[in-house]
């Protein structure tokens, strides 16, 4: 094992960082009686309410429930590591529970090659996302718990402070916004210092919809270099800019040209599920195609915009160009769909950089 791992010099430290909220995925294929009981929509991503509590306890009794380690995240991470194929290639921070989902979640980025530093809150539960999926569709349901908790005093420690400053790629999903905003701030900072691409991804409609929310997305902006959206994101956004157009590369176009609060241009990436992906850099839109599937191939899209991130930021850490990221991103989203979560083969990806 001591081979396998390598020293841990400067040059084994992880190349790819991401900071979010580490949950257990709770899934199960559902009937519509069970989202319509829980006021769910297929397709839609919401924080639990008192209303959806008792949801966790009928999906834990269901007889064909999963427990897979999740979180937008530490899903892009994961996989990640499963192109990059170099054991703590990639890091990873969040809060957990001291308890079995934690030690599950930590068992699977560790079997993965994921380096683990999470934050452990030994007074609330690990934070659980109820995955109702139906047809290749899934509502998603998250109940926080421990990975709300998470601090910038955990970033502070000097250990994961140098997690953060010999990172080539720091990468949050924008669920973290509701969590800890200093903490992004401070590795967007450390990242402007060192020179390593700051990510982000706006993950939801409701953070645009939340003004504090959408605030701290327009402070960081300047300091984002790499950033993530799906079509109805980038709808929201502009909807909630007051841009009065649904024109994909018109708001990337835009989305890339707010200043940069450092050197260098923002490169936007609009993934539009079966579609080709936009890229906007500097005022200029690209395409660059996905892998279309046979629908019999079609397991489950839960993960798919995570698995393309994954994928995207483990070409980034080579120092790829972007057509190179957007090839990575479609094919790891090609191998998740087919997989039921967040999940991929044992095997290592038939994919060469």
């Amino acid at each position: 094992i001591g081979v396998r791992h390598g020293q841990r010099g400067r040059n084994n430290m992880a190349k790819i960082l991401g900071m979010g909220n580490p949950l257990l995925d709770v899934s199960d294929s559902v009937e519509k009686e069970l989202l319509d009981k829980y006021g769910l929509e297929s397709g839609g991503i919401i924080l639990a309410e008192e209303k959806h509590q008792p949801l966790f306890a009928e999906m834990a009794k269901r007889p064909g429930v999963q427990y897979i380690a999740g979180g937008a995240t530490q899903n892009s991470i994961r996989v990640a590591q499963w192109m990059l194929q170099e054991s703590g290639a990639t890091a990873y921070m969040g809060c957990i529970g001291q308890d079995n989902f934690g030690d599950t979640m930590k068992a699977c980025c560790e079997k993965d090659g994921v380096k683990t530093a999470y934050m452990v809150d030994p007074s609330t539960p690990t934070g659980s996302c109820a995955v109702c999926v139906l047809g290749i569709e899934r509502s998603l349901c998250t109940n926080l718990m421990a990975a709300n908790n998470f601090k910038i005093d955990h970033v502070k420690q000097p250990e994961n402070m140098e997690l953060v400053q010999k990172a080539k790629v720091i990468y949050s999903a924008g669920f973290f916004i509701t969590v800890s905003t200093d903490s992004m701030k401070l590795a967007a900072h450390e990242a402007a210092k060192s020179g390593a691409k700051y990510c982000l991804n706006l993950s939801a409609p409701f953070l645009m919809q939340v003004p504090p929310f959408k605030a701290f997305i327009l402070e960081i902006l300047p300091m984002v270099d790499f950033l993530f959206c799906n079509e109805t994101e980038a709808a929201t956004f502009a909807e909630t800019e007051g841009w009065e157009t649904t024109d994909l590369s018109f708001i990337a176009t835009r989305l890339s040209l707010v200043p940069m609060a450092k050197g260098g241009h923002r490169t936007v990436v609009i993934t539009q599920g079966g579609d080709p992906a936009l890229v906007a850099f500097r005022g200029h839109v690209t395409q660059h195609p996905i892998i279309m599937l046979p629908k019999e191939k079609l397991v489950d899209t839960n993960g798919a915009g995570d698995a393309y991130v994954g994928g995207f930021l483990a070409a980034l850490s080579k120092d790829l160009p972007v057509d190179e990221c957007c090839k990575a991103g479609a094919y790891s989203a090609s191998v998740i769909v087919q997989n039921s979560g967040c999940t991929f083969p044992a095997s290592p990806p038939d994919y060469k950089f």
